[in-house]
Parts: C-alpha cells; structure tokens; sequence
C-alpha cells in the first residue's frame, strides 16, 4: 500500500512544488502543508479521512476548519481536489514528496545512512563527502544505528539503496543458492 500511495501522491506533490516555485512561496507553503499533514496523522482526523460513512466533503470541511484561514488558496484547492477524488489519505505522502523535491531543489541529497556499529565524526564526514561526489550535490546525512545488519552499512537516498551490510550479503548469498 505504502508503493501505492507514493504513486498516487507523487503527481499531486510534483503539481504543488511547481505551484509553490511559480508563486515564489516555496518556504511558506512548506509550513502550510506540515500544517496540512499534522492534522491528516492526527488518529482522530486519519479515523475521520477513513470514515466511509462521512461524506468527502464533510471530511473536507473539518480539515479546513482546523487549519483555519491562513492556508494558501491553492492548497484549500488541493484539499478539496483530493478530498472530491478520495484521496485526502494521500495528504501525508504528499507533503513528504513535496518536502523531498523542495530540498532535491536546493541542491541538498537527503541521504539515512544506517550503520551496525556506531560512526563517529571523521567516518561521518568521509562519507558525506564521498556520496557528494557520487551524486553531485551537497548532502545531509542521518545516520542510524542498526545491529541487525550484523556489520557494515546501508544507505539510502530516495529511490537509490545500497546496501552494504552483513545481513544483505546473507540474503543475496541465499537468493544465489535457491537457483
């Protein structure tokens, strides 16, 4: 469902993002739409977005309510578009690709380096810069520690993992030997 909910979400954000370039309000449709998606992940308002005994536009309403009037014209379009298609549980994702296409846009490759054992400040910064290189842009790095991979790394950055750990090797090894 997560794949699924990318795909619908992705055209809606990429819209949003060239909206928000094109009026120059990238940063302050950033707050708009955290806004947006606090209120979508609240349990209480999700239950409601999933209520197939609510009418879409009642739903739609309540989340226009409490955002209240500070909410860009565009984005209360956006909120009426996804919730007239039934979509308003795409709302989250949405706002995490925008998030990842406003920071893609600054020239910034947010990268989860997750990490058997733990990196300190040097190994951190050596690897920063070598994924700098690789992908041609600055990079933020978040780095996780992660015992299961049993040693080594994974990394990823959007679509692209590479996959360096122990427990990866492990399962290729075993793919290999199933054939």
């Amino acid at each position: 469902m997560a794949g699924e909910l990318t795909t619908i979400a992705r055209p809606y954000a990429e819209a949003v993002f060239t909206a928000a370039q094109e009026s120059g309000q990238v940063d302050a449709w950033t707050e708009s739409l955290g806004v947006l998606a606090a209120i979508a992940t609240d349990p209480q308002m999700a239950a409601q977005i999933g209520n197939p005994e609510l009418a879409r536009d009642q739903v739609e309403n309540m989340i226009l309510s409490v955002a209240g009037d500070s909410l860009p014209k565009p984005l209360v379009s956006l909120v009426r578009l996804l919730a007239e298609n039934g979509r308003l549980v795409a709302l989250p994702e949405i706002v995490t690709l925008y998030e990842e296409r406003r920071v893609a846009s600054a020239g910034v490759r947010e990268v989860l380096v997750r990490s058997a054992f733990p990196v300190d400040a040097a190994q951190e910064q050596a690897l920063a810069q070598s994924l700098a290189r690789r992908f041609g842009a600055q990079v933020q790095l978040t780095v996780e520690l992660d015992p299961d991979l049993i040693g080594g790394v994974e990394i990823r950055a959007g679509d692209l993992v590479i996959d360096d750990s122990v427990r990866g090797k492990l399962k290729q090894l075993a793919h290999a030997l199933q054939f």
